[in-house]
């Protein structure tokens, strides 16, 4: 983490985190040592950031020490957010999150992690066998390629949604999709989940991407071809984005769960931080929470789409973030998706920064680089 030695007058104050609780110890010339621990609350009901002040006193000195927490937002002006989800995630959806983000990791999607949650909620609400409805899916070698064949309560579950996103992997490849913030290729790439990527190939060669005319004139064609009276759902994109957040201030300010945050996520444990200061540029290890932050941003397409800076300096964060106008400092409530930096020793200069995860209450969870010199999940109260 990193951190800068407060001085003032003749004393020294060490700080350290455990936890989200910051103990601020002073030790005194006069041999009187004297603390109080300091925290910090971050409000969500009520949107207040509290502060505790610890005064510490030796020899007529008194040093008064705040802990500030100031927030820069992703995303710019309350409602002009990109995202298109209108309808919440089912729990069942929701409970196969970690499932999702491990397999999203394997197969080298991980920014797509809301996408896949979207996907799933159309196909089956997360109920039944096979949630990701990915039976016909050429990934499927255990079980039968017809609807519905993956049957056992036991195995197949997970199994479906290996296949669902290896497949889709191979539907985002063919897209050209490298974003989730390219709605057009993203849009592409769904169609080709519910049809199977022929239609890819087939709308890219004759139309140069997808369309709602193109999904139904494919749809009419292949069911005409077969002798069926309906061939998949041409309707299928506006039914997945409806589900789907893709990470603009507005789903974070009404709870969606940014695709930075499922980005963070996905690099919990690493230890040392090299893939994130030398993607930066640097070729020595160098305090690296800010690297973090703007390599989760780049994954998610912030960076690219203009939402986000790409920064090593929390300093220089912010400064962007207030350039833009889209500063808030205490008594925002933070929503997932929101950095977060930290002025550890009160002096106006920003020791840290972490994603904001979710809040719970009084509760702020984050997911932070360079936290005990690692990806770590933290909380504050």
């Amino acid at each position: 983490m990193e951190r800068r030695a407060a001085k003032q007058a003749a004393k020294k104050a060490a700080l350290q985190t455990s936890d989200g609780v910051r103990r601020i110890q002073k030790t005194a010339r006069a041999g009187e040592n004297t603390f109080k621990a300091a925290k910090a609350a971050v409000e969500a009901a009520a949107k207040t950031v509290q502060s505790m002040i610890a005064a510490l006193g030796a020899a007529g000195a008194v040093m008064v020490l705040l802990l500030v927490i100031i927030v820069g937002i992703i995303g710019g002006a309350a409602f002009s957010g990109s995202s298109e989800s209108s309808e919440a995630l089912s729990q069942e959806v929701l409970s196969y999150t970690s499932t999702i983000q491990k397999y999203a990791n394997q197969y080298g999607i991980p920014e797509y992690v809301s996408v896949i949650q979207a996907i799933m909620m159309q196909e089956s609400g997360g109920r039944g066998t096979d949630p990701m409805q990915s039976s016909e899916c050429p990934y499927n070698t255990r079980y039968s390629n017809s609807p519905n064949a993956i049957q056992d309560a036991d195995y197949s579950i997970q199994y479906s949604i290996q296949v669902g996103i290896q497949y889709y992997a191979d539907c985002l490849k063919e897209a050209g999709c490298t974003s989730p913030q390219d709605m057009d290729k993203l849009k592409l790439s769904l169609q080709g989940y519910n049809y199977g990527n022929g239609y890819i190939t087939w709308a890219i060669r004759k139309y140069g991407g997808y369309s709602a005319e193109n999904a139904l004139q494919f749809s009419n064609e292949q069911a005409a071809s077969h002798g069926w009276s309906a061939y998949g759902d041409p309707e299928y994109v506006p039914h997945v984005l409806r589900y789907y957040s893709s990470g603009g201030l507005f789903a974070s300010l009404f709870g969606g769960n940014g695709q930075i945050v499922s980005v963070a996520l996905t690099q919990l444990g690493n230890e040392g931080g090299q893939k994130f200061w030398s993607w930066y540029g640097f070729d020595s290890h160098v305090a690296w929470c800010a690297c973090f932050a703007s390599w989760c941003g780049d994954q998610a397409g912030l960076i690219e789409n203009g939402k986000m800076p790409k920064f090593s300096l929390c300093d220089d964060g912010i400064a962007w973030f207030q350039n833009k106008g889209k500063w808030k400092s205490r008594g925002y409530s933070p929503a997932p998706g929101t950095l977060i930096f930290f002025d550890w020793n009160g002096d106006g200069t920003s020791d840290h920064v972490g994603i904001v995860e979710k809040t719970e209450g009084s509760t702020v969870y984050t997911v932070e680089g360079n936290s005990s010199d690692a990806v770590n999940q933290r909380s504050y109260v």
